[in-house]
C-alpha cells in the first residue's frame, strides 16, 4: 500500500503542471539533442518553466529557443504536441538530420521558422497539412529535393522563405483540386526562393490578380523560360528579383503595370530585344538590367521621369551612342553603372545632376573625354576608356580601377579593452554581446558615404530593444558593405546586454525570436531582411547529459592522462631524434605550421630549396639577375652549381599570396609533366620565404613577342604552332593530368616561349582541381583576368573547364590581331563579330589582323576555319563551346589544310630576334605567385 502511495504522489508531482502527453513528448525530443538549455531538468516543463517554454492551461503551445546552441536531431516525437502553435529553432546550426515526416500533425501550428539551422533531406510532403500556418521559415538549411506542392493548401500562409538551401526541380502550380501548388497561396505576401537550384519555366499560372505578393525572390537559380504575362496582374508587388538565372526572350513591357514596384532585379540573364518603356514605375529605386544580350540601342530617354531611382545597373547591355545629361536628373540618384557597354563621346554631368549621386562606373567604354563636376563627392570610374589613354589624365583618380567602399564609421568608444573575447558597450562595460550578420536582400539605396540611412537604422534597432521587455543596453552596427554578387546589403550587428555580462537562455531567444519573426520591423527603403547571428560563446561551452557519467568520464582521463605523461617523456626523447632525421631528410621540414593549419604539401619530383641556396645563385638576388616582377613580388634568373638555368618566383612581404594558394601552385605544378606545361623544379619556404623555382623559360610570354618587346616575329605558321602546343598543353591539364585541372587564368601572358618558341601554360597560383567538392563545376572568387574571363561566369558564379576554352578563344584572337583583347574600351570578341563577313576573303577581317602576319607570311591557308573555332570557343555558353582535346584535333587539322606538320617544333624558317637569347622581362606571369 505505500508503494502505492508513493507512486501516486510522484505522478501527481511530475504531472501535476504539464499535460502528461505533451510531458512525454518534450522530453522525447530534449533525448535526441546532445546539448539543450541548462535549465531543462526534471519532469515537468511548464511548471519548472523551462527556457523556451510557453504554456497554457498545462499545454505546450511554443517552443522558441533561438541561438541556445543546441545540438542533435529533432524526434518524431514533436509531433505529439497537439496545441503546439510556435516553433522557432532559429540560427541553432548543429540541428541536423531530416525534418521528421509527421510534422504535418501539428494542426495548431502559427509559426514554423528553422532558419539557419542545419536539416537536411526532403521537405515533408505533411508540411501541407499545417493548414494553420502563416510563416514558414526553412531558408539557411541543406533541404534538397523539390517544393513540396502540398504546400499550396496553407490557405493562410503569409511568409514563405526557403532561400539558401538546395532545392531543385520546377515551382509546383495546381493542377485541378486533386494537386495543390504555389499558385493557391492567395494570402502570401513573401515568396523567398532564392539561391537555390529551381529550374524549369515560371509557369504563367504562378501569379494572379488574386494575390497579395510583396515580395518575390527568385534570384540565383536556373529558372528558364520567360517571365510570365501574368506577373504583371500582381499590383501589390514592391520587390521582384529575377536576376542570376536563365531567362531568355523580351523584358515584357506589361512590367510597366506594377506600378509600385520599387525593386526590379533582372540582372544575369539571357534576354533579347530592348529594353521596354517602364514610365510608369514611379515608385522605383533599383533598375538592374546588366549582363544580358539585349540589341544595340541609346541610353533610355525614360529614365529621368523615374524620380525615385537611387540606383541603376545597366552593365553589358550594348548601349551605344552618347551620354545623355538628363540620364543624371533622377533627384535620389546615387548609384549609376554602365560598363562595358560601347558608349562615347564626352561624360558631362550638366548642372541639374542629382544632390545624392556618389558614383558613377563607365569602365570599358569609348569615353573621349570628361568634364568634372563640381561635386568632389562623386566618384568616377573610366579606367580602359580613350580618356584615360591620354598621358595627362593617366593618374587621375577616375583612371584609377578602384573599389567603391563605404565610409560609415560608427561612434568612436573609448573605454579600455576587454578580454576573453568580451567587447566594451557603449557604457564602457566589458560584456557578451549578441553579435550577428543582418543581411538586407533588395535595400533600397547604395550610397554609403551618407551616414544618414545607417544612422537611422541604428536609431530604429536602439528604440525597438530598450522596450521592457528586451534585456538590452544598446545596439551598435558595424562592418557595412554589399555583397558584389547578389548586392545583398551586409551589417555587422552587436546587441548588448543590460546590466549583466552574458544575456542569459531567456534573453537571447529574446533577441533573436525579435528578428526570426520580425517583430522589428526595419525601416522601408531596407527591404526584407534575415538575421544570421554567431554562436554566443558563454553558451558554447555548456554541456548536457548525465553527471555521473560527466564525473565518470572525468576520472578517466585522469587516469588515462597519467598513463599517457609517463608514455609522453619517452616518446618525447624519441621524437626529438625523429625530427633531427626529418630535418635532414624530409623537403617540408620547413613548412610553416605556426601561421595556419595549412599542411605541407605532397610533392612529385620536386625539390626544396633553402633561402642561402638560392641566394648564393642569383647574387644576393642582384638587380643584374631581376627579369621582372608584378604585384607578388619579383623575378630572378639563377644559376644553379650543375650548370642550369632557373627562374626563382619570390614573393614580396605582405603579398597577396596566401599560405594555401602557394601550397596550391606547388602541387599542381609538381604533379603536372608535359612538354607544353612549364615544369616546377622546386620551392623554398625557409626563413618566412615564399619562393617557387622553375625551369627558366628564355624568350618570356606570348604577349612580349606579340607587342613587339622581344623582338621575335611570329608568322602565320608559328602561330599556330603556339596555338597547338599551349592548346595541348591546356587538354594535358583538362584531360591527362592526375587529378585534372582547372588553370582559370589562361591569357598569353600565362603562354611561354622556349628557346625554339614552344609554347607552354605557366602560372598556376589560381588553379583548381576539378575533383574539388563541385567536381565539374568549380564555384570560386573571380581572380582571373579581364577580357579573358568567361561571361556565363558573371550569371554562375562558376568557373570550369569551358572557362578555360573561353579564355583560350580570347588567346587564339590575339594571336590573330598583335593585341590585347581590351583596348581603348573595344573588345576583341566584339569586334571581329561585328566586322567579320562569312562571305569575304579571310572573312574581310584585314583590318584587324596583326601585320606581322601579313608582312612575314604569304598565303594565309587554313585561317577562316582558324577564326570559326575561335569563335566556337569564345561562344556565349560553356555548353556549345568544344573541349580542348576537340581544340587541339581541329588545330591539327587546320595545320594539315596549311600544309604544315603539327609534329615538328621546330621554329628556325619563322623567327628573326635582337637578342632572344637575353629573355624578355618577366616570363612567369604578373598576377599570381
Amino acid at each position: 500500500m505505500m508503494i502505492l502511495i508513493l507512486l501516486f504522489f510522484h505522478i501527481c508531482c511530475v504531472y501535476g503542471l504539464t499535460n502528461g502527453p505533451d510531458a512525454t513528448a518534450l522530453q522525447a525530443v530534449k533525448s535526441e539533442w546532445t546539448k539543450f538549455p541548462k535549465n531543462w531538468e526534471g519532469s515537468d516543463p511548464c511548471g519548472t518553466n523551462w527556457v523556451g517554454i510557453t504554456c497554457t492551461n498545462d499545454r505546450i503551445v511554443s517552443i522558441s529557443l533561438g541561438n541556445l546552441d543546441l545540438e542533435g536531431k529533432l524526434s518524431a516525437d514533436i509531433a505529439a504536441l497537439s496545441e503546439l502553435q510556435i516553433l522557432d529553432l532559429t540560427s541553432n546550426p548543429n540541428l541536423t538530420g531530416p525534418l521528421p515526416p509527421n510534422i504535418g500533425n501539428l494542426k495548431k501550428l502559427i509559426t514554423l521558422n528553422l532558419m539557419g539551422c542545419g536539416f537536411s533531406g526532403q521537405i515533408p510532403e505533411s508540411i501541407g497539412s499545417l493548414e494553420q500556418l502563416t510563416s514558414l521559415s526553412l531558408n539557411s538549411n541543406k533541404f534538397i529535393g523539390t517544393i513540396p506542392a502540398s504546400i499550396g493548401r496553407l490557405s493562410q500562409l503569409f511568409w514563405l522563405d526557403i532561400a539558401d538551401n538546395q532545392i531543385e526541380g520546377k515551382l509546383p502550380v495546381s493542377n485541378g483540386a486533386s494537386s495543390p501548388g504555389l499558385d493557391m497561396l492567395l494570402e502570401a505576401g513573401h515568396f523567398h526562393f532564392g539561391n537555390n537550384k529551381l529550374s524549369g519555366d515560371i509557369p504563367e499560372k504562378l501569379f494572379s490578380s488574386n494575390m497579395t505578393l510583396q515580395h518575390v525572390l527568385f534570384d540565383g537559380n536556373q529558372l528558364t523560360g520567360t517571365i510570365p504575362e501574368s506577373l504583371s496582374l500582381v499590383k501589390t508587388l514592391t520587390v521582384l528579383r529575377l536576376d542570376r538565372n536563365k531567362l531568355t526572350g523580351e523584358i515584357p513591357s506589361s512590367l510597366n503595370n506594377l506600378t509600385i514596384l520599387q525593386e526590379l532585379y533582372l540582372a544575369n540573364n539571357r534576354f533579347t530585344g530592348t529594353l521596354p518603356n517602364l514610365t510608369r514605375l514611379t515608385s522605383l529605386y533599383t533598375l538592374d538590367v546588366s549582363n544580358n544580350q539585349l540589341q544595340f540601342s541609346l541610353i533610355p530617354s525614360w529614365i529621368s521621369s523615374l524620380r525615385s531611382l537611387s540606383t541603376l545597373r545597366m552593365e553589358a547591355i550594348q548601349l551605344e551612342g552618347p551620354i545623355p545629361i538628363f540620364l543624371f536628373s533622377p533627384t535620389q540618384l546615387q548609384t549609376v553603372v554602365l560598363k562595358r557597354n560601347q558608349i562615347n563621346a564626352t561624360l558631362d554631368f550638366g548642372i541639374s545632376y542629382s544632390n545624392q549621386l556618389e558614383f558613377v562606373d563607365l569602365q570599358y567604354n569609348y569615353v573621349t573625354d570628361y568634364k568634372p563636376s563640381a561635386n568632389k563627392r562623386i566618384q568616377v570610374m573610366l579606367a580602359d576608356n580613350p580618356v584615360c589613354q591620354d598621358v595627362a589624365n593617366r593618374l587621375s583618380e577616375y583612371c584609377n580601377a578602384v573599389q567603391h567602399k563605404t565610409s560609415f564609421s560608427a561612434p568612436q568608444i573609448n573605454c579600455p579593452r576587454c578580454g576573453q573575447g568580451k567587447e566594451p558597450s557603449p557604457a564602457c562595460k566589458c560584456v557578451y554581446p549578441v553579435t550577428g550578420i543582418l543581411t538586407f536582400r533588395s535595400p533600397s539605396f547604395s550610397g554609403y558615404t551618407n551616414n544618414t540611412n545607417f544612422n537611422m537604422l541604428q536609431q530604429e534597432l536602439e528604440g525597438f530593444f530598450k522596450k521592457p521587455s528586451y534585456p538590452v543596453e544598446s545596439v551598435a552596427i558595424r562592418n557595412i558593405r554589399e555583397n558584389p554578387t547578389d548586392h545583398h546589403l551586409l551589417i555587422d550587428i552587436l546587441v548588448f546586454p543590460s546590466n549583466i555580462e552574458t544575456f542569459n537562455e531567456t534573453g537571447m531567444d529574446s533577441v533573436i525570436s525579435a528578428f526570426s519573426t520580425h517583430t522589428f520591423s526595419q525601416p522601408p527603403i531596407y527591404g526584407p531582411y534575415i538575421f544570421v547571428a554567431d554562436q554566443y560563446t558563454p553558451f558554447s561551452d555548456a554541456k548536457s547529459g548525465n553527471k555521473g557519467i560527466i564525473i565518470g568520464a572525468a576520472v578517466g582521463v585522469a587516469v588515462l592522462l597519467l598513463l599517457l605523461s609517463i608514455a609522453g617523456i619517452y616518446a618525447l626523447k624519441q621524437r626529438n631524434r625523429a625530427d633531427r632525421a626529418t630535418g635532414r631528410n624530409n623537403p617540408f621540414a620547413k613548412w610553416n605550421k605556426s601561421k595556419s593549419s595549412i599542411d605541407a604539401p605532397r610533392l612529385m619530383g620536386a625539390k626544396a630549396f633553402t633561402f642561402e641556396e638560392l641566394k648564393k645563385c642569383t647574387d644576393n638576388f642582384s638587380k643584374a639577375n631581376d627579369v621582372g616582377g608584378g604585384g607578388y613580388g619579383q623575378v630572378y634568373k639563377g644559376i644553379l652549381p650543375s650548370g642550369q638555368l632557373i627562374a626563382i618566383k619570390r614573393a614580396q612581404q605582405g603579398s597577396s599570396q596566401g599560405e594555401l594558394e602557394f601550397k596550391t601552385e606547388i602541387e599542381l605544378l609538381s604533379r603536372v609533366h608535359h612538354k607544353n606545361v612549364v615544369k616546377l623544379l622546386g620551392f623554398c619556404f625557409d626563413r618566412s620565404e615564399q619562393m617557387l623555382i622553375y625551369e627558366y623559360i628564355p624568350n618570356g610570354s606570348l604577349t612580349d613577342s606579340l607587342s613587339g618587346k622581344s623582338g621575335i616575329r611570329l608568322d602565320w605558321t608559328r602561330r599556330l604552332r603556339i596555338a597547338l602546343g599551349s592548346g595541348k598543353g591546356l587538354a594535358y591539364l583538362h584531360e591527362l593530368a592526375d587529378p585534372p585541372i582547372i588553370h582559370r587564368d589562361i591569357k598569353s601572358n600565362n603562354i611561354l616561349l622556349d628557346e625554339s618558341l614552344t609554347a607552354k601554360v605557366a602560372d598556376f597560383g589560381l588553379s583548381k582541381l576539378v575533383g574539388d567538392p563541385e567536381k565539374v563545376h568549380v564555384t570560386t572568387q573571380v581572380k582571373g583576368t579581364l577580357g579573358y574571363l568567361d561571361p556565363e561566369y558573371y550569371m554562375t558564379n562558376q568557373l570550369t573547364e569551358k572557362s578555360d576554352v573561353y579564355g583560350f578563344g580570347v588567346v587564339m584572337l590575339e594571336l590573330l590581331t598583335g593585341k590585347s583583347p581590351i583596348e581603348r574600351g573595344k573588345y576583341v570578341v566584339r569586334e571581329v563579330k561585328m566586322k567579320m563577313n562569312t562571305s569575304s576573303d579571310l572573312y574581310d577581317l584585314q583590318e584587324l589582323l596583326d601585320t606581322t602576319i601579313i608582312s612575314t607570311s604569304g598565303n594565309l591557308k587554313g585561317f577562316e576555319k582558324y577564326v570559326d573555332l575561335a569563335l566556337r570557343c569564345v561562344e556565349e555558353e560553356g555548353v556549345n563551346r568544344p573541349t580542348m582535346g576537340e581544340v587541339v584535333k581541329e588545330i591539327e587539322n587546320i595545320m594539315h589544310f596549311a600544309g604544315v606538320n603539327p609534329n615538328i617544333d621546330s621554329a628556325a624558317s619563322s623567327r628573326t630576334y635582337e637578342d632572344a637569347s637575353k629573355g624578355s622581362g618577366n616570363p612567369y606571369g604578373n598576377d599570381s605567385f
